[in-house]
């Protein structure tokens, strides 16, 4: 029951960095325990082309980092720097919320296949809040 393997459909490929061991590698991080990544069939959108497929692969190594970090740093930080945004009223403020608008729109970007139209309109929503939010802190409305 524990030790089956996932299955994948043929001909969709995984990313390199998701199948390579932990052995071998040196320093502190080594003897830490790594989280393993999440079952599932692929990284990449099935049948992507041009740029999605591009960024899918630019962002496949990013994903693995985030997922080996502790599950309460990066929400931590993003809450962090949006509370500054909304705190601090000039242009301090706005390039608080910079960071946080582009890992949303980057996260928005790579599931955006997947997501339904609720989910869609949410992603778009909190861009265009947190577009708005940079914008008055930098003094443009």
């Amino acid at each position: 029951m524990g030790s089956e393997k996932p299955t994948r459909r043929p001909g969709l490929p995984r990313h390199p960095l998701a199948q390579r061991p932990a052995e071998g590698r040196s320093g502190a991080r080594a003897s830490r325990p790594r989280r393993p990544l999440p079952a599932g069939e692929h990284f990449y959108t099935p049948d992507a082309t041009g740029l999605r497929r591009a960024i899918e692969r630019k962002s496949a190594a990013p994903l693995v980092f985030l997922f080996q970090l502790p599950r309460w740093l990066v929400p931590l930080v993003m809450v962090g720097l949006l509370l500054a945004g909304l705190v601090v009223a000039d242009w301090r403020g706005g390039i608080a919320v910079l960071p946080v608008l582009g890992f949303v729109t980057w996260l928005a970007y790579l599931s955006w296949p997947s997501l339904r139209v609720t989910g869609r309109v949410l992603r778009v929503a909190l861009i265009a809040f947190l577009v708005l939010l940079a914008a008055t802190r930098f003094g443009l409305i």
